[in-house]
């Protein structure tokens, strides 16, 4: 079943209409007549299964048949912290990140990045993130599409998870950590509702310097460890997504 999102606006009472470039694409690629279903969710999360009722080159309507009440989000808001990675391995992470349920990534540049992106090429390259983001959402049948945010300095992201509410926990896939018995101890702690960092370093690692100012902050920033391999950088928040959907998920 193919899945569509909507704006809020765009349900009233039991009518869904699905406007702009998925009118084609269900029209014109996938071919879908009236009587098809579909899945579709609002930009809050709420998700519901329809089925189609007309198809014009304007819009597409349809009617509610019944409320997704499990959903498929995740029990927890993570937030992927990314040192931004060089050549198109950041599309790869995102897709993937989101694949595995994070609702937020956000590119963080670190000392030993390789790429440096320019001023006025940022939104540019956000934007197309966020498409990524978008068609990964669709295809994974998630209720929401996560946030693809423009890039961050180190130092950002240290006040954002240390220095805020916003975030209850981060959590730092260092290479160095030995052990997965801490690990598995930090993953079982975390609770249902709770919103969580995730750290993952560029190609070049995490520096000694941003670990140690990692580590002033134990209460709010902990190590974990992805095993006795050392991991690409675009294998690693994958692994610890992962990790995370297993001790979580419902």
């Amino acid at each position: 079943m193919h899945q569509f999102f909507v704006e809020t606006g765009q349900i009233e009472g039991s009518t869904v209409t699905i406007l702009g470039a998925d009118v084609n694409h269900i029209g014109r690629v996938l071919r879908m007549k009236p009587g098809d279903e579909i899945r579709v969710s609002d930009r809050s999360g709420a998700s519901c299964f329809c089925a189609i009722t007309a198809i014009t080159p304007q819009q597409v309507t349809a009617q509610i048949l019944r409320l997704d009440e499990d959903g498929t989000e995740l029990p927890m808001h993570i937030i992927l912290y990314q040192g931004l990675p060089k050549s198109d391995k950041m599309e790869l992470i995102i897709q993937k990140a989101v694949e595995l349920g994070a609702c937020e990534i956000v590119p963080v540049m670190m000392k030993n990045c390789v790429v440096k992106i320019v001023d006025k090429k940022v939104d540019g390259k956000t934007k197309r993130w966020q498409l990524i983001a978008e068609s990964a959402a669709k295809q994974s049948k998630r209720s929401l599409v996560p946030a693809v945010r423009n890039p961050i300095t180190f130092k950002e992201f240290l006040r954002e998870t240390c220095d805020s509410n916003t975030v209850d926990l981060t959590l730092i896939a260092y290479e160095n950590e030995r052990g997965m018995d801490a690990t598995r101890q930090i993953l079982q702690n975390i609770a249902p509702g709770q919103t969580v960092g995730l750290l993952i370093g560029p190609e070049g690692g995490i520096s000694p310097e941003e670990m140690a100012a990692c580590d002033e902050r134990p209460e709010k920033l902990k190590r974990i460890s992805l095993g006795r391999r050392i991991l690409r950088t675009e294998t690693a928040g994958l692994a610890a997504l992962a990790m995370l959907v297993y001790q979580l998920d419902r």
